[in-house]
């Protein structure tokens, strides 16, 4: 490759990194004079580069905006932080509805690499182990995924058509406050106005299959969290077991042995009477799920409320918080618990 060529491309590649750059900016960094940095635009213009001239005291040169250039020039970093990001992106369950899209993706940026460096993410690709099982995908369509990014980035309403976990469509106008991505997938929290209470909803990204944007805005509430929000209603959410406890320690202790999204809690001060059946009700924690200031966080209660389709999962998670708790529902979780005493005993015995 000549060094007219070389710098041709070097030119193609700075351009790339966006902006406007000025012709002494752009001859000083191939340490050419101003002439020979025009006679290179002009090769990239005979092949179909579209380079705009920027006229006025801060003009120079850019790319067209939008313009997908054929050649793709990133250094050994920038492709390993494309290629994993795809990669994670993939084993989170967080790619898009055509599965095949970052397969494919990551196959194009291979195939333009200079071959020393490909060989070298292969090498990356086909040693690296993962200590996280990936994620099965329930992927939205990209263009929902990225309509409501926009609406909610601009503070447009939407209307969605939605079918929810039991089956049933249903159309309705909502205000998007946030996207959030969690246990691998994508969730909208969005207000309801034609809700009796007026407030958030949270919806699953793959259960909407078509999204318009509306005419008019809103405005988010001061301080929204659509993290916490998320996690909020998907604590919420109506299983086959609703189930209550109360624990001795800390809010913070308590909701770290706890998986993400699917349990509130609430402080119930130390200073109460504790008698055998545990602490009486105490009120709401903050939205963070830290202790009540009243409440010692060292030898406090809390209350801990939270739904499941199943319930054998929970007796190990109790025993691993290793703090005095009571069961106030359902009855069938005391059973469970007790059983997996008996057993702990039996094998602590052999």
């Amino acid at each position: 490759m000549t060094t007219s060529t070389t710098r041709v491309l070097a030119l193609l590649e700075i351009l790339q990194g966006g902006g406007i750059r000025t012709v002494p900016d752009l001859a000083a960094l191939l340490d050419v004079d101003e002439r020979t940095v025009r006679r290179y635009v002009g090769h990239l213009l005979d092949l179909g580069v579209p380079v705009d001239s920027v006229r006025g005291r801060y003009g120079g040169y850019r790319l067209a905006p939008g313009y997908r250039m054929p050649p793709l020039m990133l250094t050994d970093e920038e492709a390993l932080a494309v290629v994993l990001g795809l990669l994670a992106a993939q084993r989170a369950g967080l790619v898009t509805a055509s599965a095949a899209a970052a397969e494919s993706a990551a196959a194009k940026l291979r195939r333009v690499l200079p071959k020393a460096l490909a060989r070298r993410l292969e090498a990356l690709l086909d040693t690296a182990g993962f200590t996280a099982r990936p994620r099965p995908a329930a992927a939205p369509e990209a263009e929902v995924l990225l309509g409501l990014a926009e609406a909610t980035l601009h503070q447009r309403p939407v209307e969605i058509a939605y079918t929810d976990r039991t089956g049933r469509g249903s159309e309705r106008t909502v205000l998007p406050y946030g996207l959030v991505a969690h246990s691998g997938r994508w969730y909208l929290t969005a207000a309801d106005p034609a809700a009796a209470d007026g407030g958030t909803r949270t919806f699953r990204l793959d259960r909407i299959t078509a999204m318009t944007v509306r005419s008019g805005s809103f405005a988010v509430p001061a301080a929204f969290d659509p993290v916490a929000d998320v996690l909020e209603g998907l604590a919420r959410t109506p299983w086959t077991h609703e189930v209550s406890l109360r624990i001795r320690g800390s809010a913070e202790h308590v909701r770290s042995r706890l998986p993400p999204g699917i349990a509130t809690l609430s402080a119930i001060p130390a200073t109460a009477a504790v008698d055998g059946t545990g602490p009486p009700d105490g009120g709401e924690a903050p939205p963070d799920g830290s202790a009540d200031p009243a409440a010692d966080p060292h030898t406090g209660w809390v209350r801990v409320r939270m739904r499941a389709e199943r319930l054998d999962w929970i007796p190990p998670v109790l025993a691993a918080l290793d703090c005095p708790f009571v069961i106030e529902r359902p009855a069938e979780l005391r059973d469970l618990v007790q059983a997996l005493a008996r057993r702990l005993a039996e094998y602590g015995a052999r």
